[in-house]
């Protein structure tokens, strides 16, 4: 597993824990994992992420989700959406996810996430079959005429900068591990979908 290179601390040394990550994830009976949800804003990530958790919760499993805006509102609070806090963002994030796979928790994170670089960045952080990316594919129309949070119609007023998929850059996912059309499924089949792969792929019995 990678650890960070860019300390700023000197004379601090990585200390081995005595409870491995595979011990932890027997006694939970799963494999650890990371969901890793991206998608415009309004495409559905938390709405199905918390379906997800919920059909986890209701199988004994041992989840977590971390929310984008819920983040924001504590660890992330000091960072704007301009591209390099983006970056800082999910840096931050994949870190946390990397802590809660290390305790065996099965995590999920639910964040726009717009660069296919830092995608892969966390994904580097894990180890082979931990990462897996959730793409919530739905069109910008749909989110648009949902905009639950009114934000595309600030942003489309110039009201709001840096706003995913109007004046910033979305890289749509090439090979994610699970795609959802959202615009095809209800919520409840987008989340029976994801906890099929987990069964089929062994995290989750």
């Amino acid at each position: 597993m990678e650890k960070m290179t860019n300390m700023k601390t000197e004379n601090t040394v990585w200390h081995q824990q005595q409870v491995s990550k595979f011990q932890r994830a027997q006694l939970k009976n799963q494999r650890p994992c990371l969901l890793w949800y991206t998608g415009l804003s309004g495409s559905g990530k938390s709405t199905v992420a918390n379906a997800v958790d919920a059909l986890l919760f209701e199988r004994g499993c041992h989840s977590y989700l971390l929310d984008g805006d819920n983040v924001r509102h504590g660890l992330n609070g000091d960072l704007t959406f301009s591209d390099e806090d983006r970056i800082e963002n999910i840096r931050r994030i994949s870190e946390v996810g990397k802590l809660f796979i290390d305790a065996g928790v099965i995590v999920s994170t639910a964040f726009i996430s717009p660069f296919s670089a830092d995608r892969q960045m966390a994904k580097k952080l894990l180890e082979d079959g931990e990462f897996i990316e959730v793409y919530i594919d739905t069109p910008i129309e749909v989110c648009e005429q949902r905009d639950p949070k009114g934000l595309y119609k600030k942003a489309r007023a110039g009201e709001i900068k840096d706003f995913t998929g109007i004046d910033s850059t979305y890289d749509v996912p090439l090979s994610p591990e699970i795609h959802i059309k959202t615009e095809q499924l209800s919520v409840a089949q987008c989340a029976e979908q994801i906890v099929a792969y987990l069964l089929s792929h062994q995290y989750i019995k």
